[in-house]
């Protein structure tokens, strides 16, 4: 017999303000839970000491998350200066202490330098994966491991606050996918000969989406025991807070199909478009998006992610 489902379809993006304190996957379990959802998954973790804006894809949205995950990412960040962590964030041990002598001229010409693109070595106590593993369980037991450098855009960077009597200083980055806000903190820190490390991070953004949509766990939960309490199907109260699934590729090109090549993407059939249509773009027909199409050498689309087909 086959296994039975748990969950309602639902499909769609919800911009989660993820609290601090708990893992990003968690946020997305209770997210899910609270929806009732079959399927979901987010879009670029944070750190338990970060908030802000986590993309949860829900259903048929969850085929276009790498979408969000390439796309570039602002946040607020506020960094103490004059100690230097473990993790180059408050959750981390002290490992050295500095006096600051940093004056706001000086200050503010070292963080004009990070804007641009350049190489950065991901900290050990992030969550990229070495032979399965994610880099920071082999940090807590002490074992460095190779980690590749990546190819960073830092957009923009303004320093937004020095508070020098507590030594604090507050930033807003705009950064390109991967990019670690904490080891840029690490390297200003060290530039300014003082150490630095994170003591709050707050993504704003994420590509398009604005901040106003966001909506916390506790809103969410309400809304669901307030629905409960009035004999009201929670999805009438919690669905209309989803973005459509094809928010996640508003970025790409897209291309109009009529009907009947609407129909052939669907079923998988490679659609003649001609050679000035973009390489990879969302396929719409009419008000139905369809997903995202690759064209081939002969200016033939084929689905790359599409939409399952519902009766």
């Amino acid at each position: 017999m086959a296994r039975r489902t748990k969950g309602r379809p639902v499909d769609g993006v919800l911009l989660v303000n993820k609290p601090q304190g708990i893992s990003s996957n968690r946020a997305l379990q209770q997210a899910k839970g609270i929806f009732f959802a079959q399927k979901a998954g987010h879009t670029g973790a944070l750190d338990p000491l970060a908030t802000g804006m986590l993309p949860v894809c829900f259903g048929e949205a969850t085929k276009f998350s790498q979408f969000l995950l390439d796309t570039d990412k602002t946040y607020v960040v506020r960094a103490k200066l004059g100690e230097r962590t473990t993790t180059s964030d408050a959750d981390g041990e002290i490992v050295q202490t500095r006096a600051v002598d940093v004056c706001e001229a000086d200050l503010r010409e070292q963080v004009a330098s990070f804007i641009g693109e350049s190489d950065q070595y991901p900290s050990m106590y992030s969550a990229l994966k070495y032979q399965g593993q994610p880099l920071y369980k082999y940090a807590r037991e002490g074992i460095e491991v190779p980690r590749k450098c990546r190819r960073i855009h830092v957009y923009s960077l303004t320093l937004d606050e020095f508070d020098s009597e507590r030594n604090e200083i507050q930033m807003t980055a705009h950064v390109s996918k991967g990019t670690y806000i904490r080891t840029i903190v690490d390297d200003l820190g060290e530039l300014l000969g003082c150490g630095a490390h994170v003591i709050m991070l707050h993504r704003s953004k994420v590509g398009h989406y604005p901040a106003e949509k966001m909506v916390t766990l506790e809103t969410l939960q309400q809304l669901l025991d307030e629905a409960k309490a009035k004999d009201i199907a929670p999805a009438e109260v919690l669905d209309p807070l989803l973005l459509p699934m094809d928010t996640a590729v508003q970025d790409l090109p897209s291309i109009e199909l009529d009907e009947q090549q609407a129909t052939a993407f669907a079923h998988g059939q490679t659609v003649v478009v001609g050679e000035q249509v973009a390489p990879v773009c969302a396929v719409r027909c009419k008000t139905r998006f369809l997903g995202v199409g690759e064209r081939n050498q002969h200016g033939h689309l084929k689905a790359k992610r599409a939409v399952a087909i519902t009766s």
